[in-house]
């Protein structure tokens, strides 16, 4: 089990994946409040859809951003300066008077939340444990299925609160001090990676900021290891990367499985499901109360699978074998339902209908449980330092990029060719499938600077002279510590 300080801060930086899952939840119950279409003068179907599709457009602004600026800033301000602006979009979501200020507050908020999922994963998988890695860096995509779940119920309770702004402007203000929270953890007491500090010329800052992150090693261990990232960093920093050409020509198989981790999961139809579940419901015939509950037993289905898996299951079953293992019961599950839909979409069989929902169900327990969590570390861990918030901001953008375009497909595709929108993600998801069999390696228990040698690049090691110039250096620390104390008494 991974020690309580690093659980601590992995759960605190969740906070900033939780509001990714919330405020991209929120919107589909927001939306359907008829106190908010009529406060809103009614908008139009395309103003109504633009409530996601800037969503996603900012998100996608915000990922891009990471990489130009997320490595020139380092983890901890780049994520100060997104608690700043996503507590901007949030507020002026939940004080919007006019469409057009609810569609800038969502924009501005996709922005932050864009960058942050694409930082968190990073920032995690940096302080963690080869060992702990899995459960550490997992639990950002937890905070995601965390908000979702949040969300729905939010948006749920407030159904039955009366008919007014209330019911919209509630569930949005509920995001607006998370942001704050987070800052304030952030500036006192959450640790710096010391990868990045390495990766910036800050030895020092870098050794004592590894050896409180990984209290779990005896101070040899602490030695060795600190060496041996130091040597790895510093062989990755001599070979700069200035240009994308050069991330493809020198490490393409590694920014390529990055990518792909992160595009698929868009091409999975996992968001397509997510956004349009209650209009699946209804299609069905159940009712209105019903299907905001039943969005909620979803939600909860999403997190409950998340965390059992992030927990028992991704240290001690591998990424690779998750991954597999998800994307070939997906295609089962999707099959399923788009044969229980076409049977009783517009049938009067309740039971049938019920065996209809229930594939929306088991699709959504299969991905949270095998994919969600997994591709969001995976896509960070596979990359070297230098690439790590180029490359990530790059396929995070990529995933949301993608997401607009079968999101905004989604009401013509189910109008126009029903349930069989979902074999064009059945096409995907197998070729995914192959893709991952064919090019993604296991990353369990290895060190970020270890995986290099799964994609057959070198893996620096370090010869003892350079573990005991560590030790040298640390003893002496300690010693200046030690005579510094005594002095004071």
């Amino acid at each position: 089990m991974a020690g309580w300080y690093s659980l601590g801060i992995a759960l605190f930086a969740a906070i900033g994946t939780f509001l990714f899952g919330f405020d991209t939840g929120i919107a589909t119950t927001t939306i359907a409040h008829q106190s908010w279409i009529d406060y809103m003068h009614h908008p139009s179907n395309g103003l109504t859809g633009a409530v996601v599709a800037v969503y996603i457009a900012g998100e996608a602004v915000g990922a891009l951003g990471q990489t130009f600026i997320g490595d020139r800033l380092g983890r901890i301000r780049f994520m100060q300066l997104l608690c700043i602006i996503v507590t901007i979009g949030t507020t002026i979501q939940t004080a919007s008077v006019n469409i057009g200020m609810f569609l800038a507050g969502r924009a501005i908020a996709g922005m932050a939340v864009g960058g942050m999922v694409a930082t968190v994963p990073i920032y995690l998988s940096e302080i963690s444990a080869p060992d702990q890695r899995g459960l550490i860096g997992g639990i950002s995509g937890c905070g995601i299925s965390f908000g979702t779940m949040m969300s729905n119920w939010v948006g749920f309770a407030c159904s039955y609160a009366p008919y007014g702004a209330t019911q919209w402007r509630l569930p949005l203000g509920i995001q607006i001090p998370w942001g704050v929270i987070m800052f304030i953890g952030l500036a006192t007491f959450m640790p710096d990676s010391p990868r990045q500090l390495l990766r910036n010329g800050k030895v020092e800052a870098a050794r004592r900021e590894f050896a409180r992150v990984r209290r779990d090693l005896q101070s040899h261990e602490v030695h060795e290891e600190f060496a041996l990232m130091r040597a790895q960093i510093e062989f990755e920093m001599a070979r700069e990367i200035t240009s994308y050409k050069e991330v493809f020509t020198l490490f393409g198989r590694r920014a390529m499985v990055s990518i792909v981790a992160q595009t698929m999961t868009s091409l999975t139809g996992v968001n397509v499901i997510q956004y349009y579940q209650t209009t699946l419901y209804k299609s069905l015939g159940i009712q209105q109360q019903t299907i905001l509950a039943l969005a909620g037993v979803y939600g909860t289905v999403a997190f409950v699978s998340n965390s059992i898996t992030t927990r028992f299951l991704t240290d001690q079953w591998g990424r690779r074998k998750m991954i597999l293992c998800g994307l070939s019961g997906l295609i089962l599950i999707m099959i399923y339902a788009a044969v229980m839909q076409r049977f009783f979409q517009n049938s009067d069989n309740n039971i049938g209908k019920g065996f209809a929902v229930l594939g929306i169900y088991l699709y959504v327990f299969l991905y949270y449980a095998m994919i969600n969590s997994t591709t969001w570390l995976y896509g960070a861990e596979v990359l070297p330092i230098a690439l790590r918030s180029k490359v990530m901001g790059l396929a995070a953008a990529g995933h949301f990029i993608v997401n607009v375009g079968v999101t905004e497909a989604g009401p013509s595709a189910f109008a126009n060719i029903h349930e069989n929108y979902y074999y064009v993600f059945v096409g995907c998801t197998a070729f995914f499938l192959v893709i991952a069999y064919l090019y993604f390696p296991e990353t369990r228990r290895k060190t970020l600077e270890e995986i290099a040698r799964a994609f057959g690049d070198k893996v620096v090691l370090v010869d003892e002279a350079q573990i005991d110039g560590e030790q040298a250096v640390l003893a002496k620390r300690d010693e200046e510590i030690a005579s510094v104390t005594k002095e004071e008494r």
